[in-house]
């Protein structure tokens, strides 16, 4: 006897936090799963109810009767359908201790009918699940319909046992929860780890995964199921919110499931990928924090140039404000440049000289710096005054300021406190300086936005006569690779040398990495596209006698 099922992938966007809103797109999303998709399992990403990460909300003292009471609504609107979800479930053990666990449940005909409790909880990168939650032991399998499915949920799949030991409880396809964030080439790693499961178990997987920004990460969905061969069958659309089904076939004599959909959205480039990760990294930091809209500094240059191309994607037009802000070092190529994006784009645009503050400045500092050459210090008021001024802005308006510094002038701090760091979200803090162009190329593929002079243009932070960045750091071409290997890869400076690189530049990148980690303490929240970024990926710190040659 043979049993079709048809489970429906929920990739959607929660927003952390906001248990009772959660549950209402939960209640929309069964509604439509039952009405477009004549649903019989409808499947949520990991801790859908708190969103992904919750992080010290968890620890919160009404977290449980939030969480019961969120429940208790969708039990009311379930109906016939099984609705698989994740949240966070509070358990008391033997002595009475309360336990918090990270649970998937089962809900059908109002009734909660099983729970699975995550075995494996991932404890490195961005994952501190230790802190919170209590590890599960057991395997839950549950009948849907007469088809057995055992639960699973993100790192689970990436650990043997818990799959194995739900065959071993007699599931016939594996269902897995996911809050997996994106990084370059992320998609490609889950496949894999999605079929070597399907392979080694000789299950079909159905792997639902997260949408959406959430602080520094961004979730690209990407929700797919692999047969018991371990082919790929369907593939949602990442960056793309949506239920996407799956039909699948379960024989009880030979006990094997089969998987009938073939739905395989087309893959994105890695250009693609990271462009429609910053965008929605904006869009959505930007507006589940309730800003009107964004201001930038626009120089001319290209990081400013792409940071306003992904924002005008992220929010449109009208929620867009640049501001251009010249001084006496600034060239005429640049206030050109950047009248003329901001006309191409539509975006309010205006230019505020800041030759008269910085004189104001000068002025009031003439008895603090009598007799005290002239150094970096007079760049730097340039820079804080631009942050001055921006910081007006969106003090008077409400706007968010996005600051435009890249992950290489992160990296070896060059960059000003209180000055172009000033600001509430730095889009490309991750981006390495030459992906910066790759990005900005790839933008203009579409429909050009950025002057072409932009691009090509040697960069400088214009803050003295003829300045050029690599007048102070080795060319990014040379500082990317070097920055990769220190900071990605955690390679000492020796290590790094044997491949080649030149000795004197490398000691000096990785000092210069080591003693700017006070400035990026300080620096904006930003979006992750690596697999180790300026935030909870890398905790340094910063009163340190590590030499890091060895």
């Amino acid at each position: 006897m043979a049993v079709e099922l048809r489970v429906v992938m929920a990739q959607l966007d929660f927003l952390v936090g906001d248990i009772a809103g959660n549950a209402e797109l939960v209640i929309e999303a069964i509604e439509s799963a039952q009405r477009e998709h004549h649903a019989d399992v409808i499947v949520f990403p990991e801790l859908t109810l708190t969103g992904y990460p919750p992080e010290d909300l968890l620890l919160r003292a009404s977290l449980k009767t939030r969480i019961e009471k969120a429940l208790h609504k969708i039990k009311g609107n379930v109906g016939d359908l099984y609705v698989v979800l994740g949240y966070p479930a509070q358990q008391q053990d033997k002595q009475g201790n309360p336990l918090l666990y990270n649970m998937a449940g089962v809900i059908h005909r109002g009734e909660l009918i099983a729970e699975y409790a995550k075995q494996c909880l991932p404890n490195y990168q961005v994952f501190d699940e230790k802190r919170y939650f209590r590890a599960g032991s057991q395997s839950c399998v549950v009948q849907f319909k007469g088809v057995p499915a055992g639960l699973t949920i993100c790192e689970d799949l990436w650990e043997e046992h818990p799959a194995a030991n739900a065959r071993e409880a007699g599931a016939g396809f594996l269902i897995n929860l996911n809050a997996s964030p994106f990084h370059k080439d992320k998609l490609t790693l889950r496949r894999q780890l999605v079929s070597k499961r399907a392979t080694a178990t000789e299950l079909p997987v159905i792997y639902v995964n997260l949408i959406g920004g959430q602080d520094e990460l961004v979730f690209d969905g990407g929700s797919m199921a692999a047969d018991r061969q371990g082919d790929l069958r369907v593939l949602a659309p990442t960056f793309e919110a949506g239920l996407c089904p799956v039909d699948l076939r379960w024989d009880a004599q030979q006990r094997t499931c089969k998987v009938l959909t073939d739905s395989i959205a087309t893959e994105r480039s890695m250009k693609e990928s990271v462009y429609r990760a910053l965008v929605l990294g904006v869009r959505d930091y930007v507006n589940k924090n309730g800003f009107p809209g964004v201001v930038l500094g626009l120089s001319g240059g290209i990081d400013s140039a792409l940071t306003l191309a992904i924002a005008v994607d992220a929010l449109g037009k009208e929620r867009v404000e640049a501001v251009m802000m010249p001084f006496r070092y600034t060239a005429q190529m640049s206030i050109e440049d950047a009248r003329e994006q901001a006309e191409t784009l539509g975006i309010d645009f205006r230019i505020i000289s800041i030759e008269q503050i910085y004189e104001a400045f000068m002025q009031g500092l003439q008895d603090a710096f009598a007799g005290l050459e002239t150094d970096v210090t007079e760049q730097n008021i340039q820079a804080r005054c631009r942050g001055v001024l921006l910081m007006a802005i969106s003090n008077k308006k409400g706007s968010l300021v996005l600051t435009t510094g890249n992950k290489s002038e992160m990296a070896v701090g060059y960059s000003t406190l209180y000055g172009d760091m000033a600001g509430g979200f730095d889009v490309l803090k991750d981006v390495p300086k030459m992906l910066v162009y790759e990005l900005a190329r790839y933008r203009n593929s579409l429909s050009r936005v950025i002057p072409e002079r932009v691009i090509t243009r040697a960069p400088s932070a214009e803050l003295a006569p003829d300045q050029k960045d690599e007048d102070n750091l080795p060319p990014y071409e040379i500082l990317d690779q070097i920055l990769e290997l220190y900071v990605e890869q955690d390679m000492s400076a020796h290590a790094i040398i044997d491949r080649g690189f030149d000795g004197e530049a490398v000691h000096k990148v990785i000092r210069l990495v080591d003693i700017n980690e006070y400035k990026r303490r300080q620096a904006p929240v930003g979006v992750r596209i690596t697999e180790r970024g300026f935030g909870k990926d890398r905790r340094y710190p910063i009163t340190s006698g590590w030499e890091a040659g060895e």
